[in-house]
């Protein structure tokens, strides 16, 4: 059991109700005022209100009041005006600094409700927002993701020799569409599908003044049609993948830009041209000669050629991507690579060196009846 003690004079003292009473040395209304202020003092009353509500609501003349007043009870009348002066320097200051206050806070909620605008939220619970999309596209790893299963490589072999171009998936049971030069003259096709699976292909119809054309897939089903873009709404500068197979490298991606619109290039019909080019399509895919405004490249391009109007990209395309996919970061396709410029000496085979054409997909979809007909817009079904 542990024990107070208190120090003499550390409590106010109560007179005994038994002891006698003292007389008051300045009368009975002095003592009576004394003994009140003892009282206060020793037993404070409760607040009204919690610690510190009142302090913070008075206003300024309340303050100065019950400064005052507390003043005069304790210490008396003031001494002078000095001391006056003394006693308003802390509450001017302290005027002064909730003025600051107010006008930087004001400063900063007129700048946040201007930041905002209308859509400042009506309370302090958090900014509206939206959730993000967990779309599979939207980058070259998406597109190349949700794609690739609808692009495929085909390999030809014809009298001169063997070729290897790229294709589209159109439907589910092998409708598969490409240029008219990767099967052109080809006595057997043959399709490789992404997953490595390998089917034989049928020709259905073509279209070499378009350089298109439509194969059937062979026994298969279940596979992925791609989207067919509109490549009306593409634009200069706008990001595009390209998906083929050059030089028998089945699924290679690369991306790169739509560098310009509506470029006018003129290519063969057919890669059954001279015996050098047909030397250069052995196990190559072509040199994709073609020409432009007025001049050849990659070669010959002979006397039977078509044009159209297509996209440049510097997306990466090399032999073997004609046919295949370029596509726009939404999933769809926008195009079908069909020729290349390469500043190689004659009889070489072509490389990429950042311009690459292809023909629209609106070109494309407006054929497709044609070529499901077997007659093509210039060409004969097989």
């Amino acid at each position: 059991m542990t024990e107070s003690f208190r120090r003499e004079g550390e409590y106010p003292q109560h007179p005994q109700e038994n002891s006698p009473a003292q007389p008051a040395p300045f009368g009975d209304d002095w003592q009576r005022g004394r003994d009140r202020l003892a009282q206060n003092a020793a037993y404070p009353p409760p607040p009204a209100y919690a610690p510190g509500w009142h302090e913070a609501h008075e206003t300024q003349e309340t303050h100065e009041a019950h400064a005052a007043h507390e003043a005069h009870e304790l210490h008396g009348p003031p001494a002078g005006p000095a001391h006056a002066a003394r006693a308003k320097r802390p509450v001017t200051l302290l005027a002064a600094v909730a003025l600051v206050a107010a006008l930087v806070g004001g400063g900063a909620a007129a700048g946040v409700e201007q930041f905002l605008g209308d859509k400042a939220p009506a309370s302090a619970g958090g900014f509206p927002g939206t959730n993000v999309s967990q779309s599979s596209t939207g980058s070259v790893a998406g597109v190349a993701e949700q794609v690739s299963p609808s692009v495929v490589r085909i390999d030809t072999r014809t009298a001169q020799g063997t070729g290897t171009g790229s294709g589209i998936v159109l439907t589910a049971d092998g409708e598969v569409v490409t240029n008219n030069h990767v099967v052109s003259g080809a006595a057997q096709i043959q399709v490789t599908m992404s997953d490595g699976k390998k089917y034989e292909a049928k020709l259905v119809g073509t279209d070499p003044g378009k350089d298109l054309a439509l194969i059937k897939v062979q026994g298969a089903s279940g596979l992925k049609p791609a989207r067919l873009g509109d490549s009306d709404g593409l634009k200069v500068g706008e990001q595009v993948v390209a998906i083929g197979s050059p030089d028998r490298l089945t699924g290679t991606v690369t991306s790169g830009i739509v560098s310009a619109l509506n470029r006018e290039v003129n290519v063969p019909k057919s890669e059954e041209r001279t015996p050098q080019n047909r030397q250069n399509r052995q196990g190559s895919g072509g040199g994709w000669p073609f020409s432009y405004d007025g001049q050849e490249f990659n070669g010959d391009t002979g006397s039977d050629t078509t044009s159209y109007k297509a996209i440049q990209t510097d997306a990466s395309l090399n032999p073997g991507n004609s046919g295949g996919a370029l596509v726009n970061l939404n999933g769809e396709i926008v195009g079908m690579p069909s020729a290349i410029y390469s500043p190689s000496s004659e009889g070489s085979t072509a490389g990429s060196v950042g311009l690459g054409f292809a023909i629209p997909v609106n070109t494309i979809k407006a054929d497709l009846e044609s070529l499901r007909s077997g007659s093509g817009g210039n060409g004969t079904g097989a």
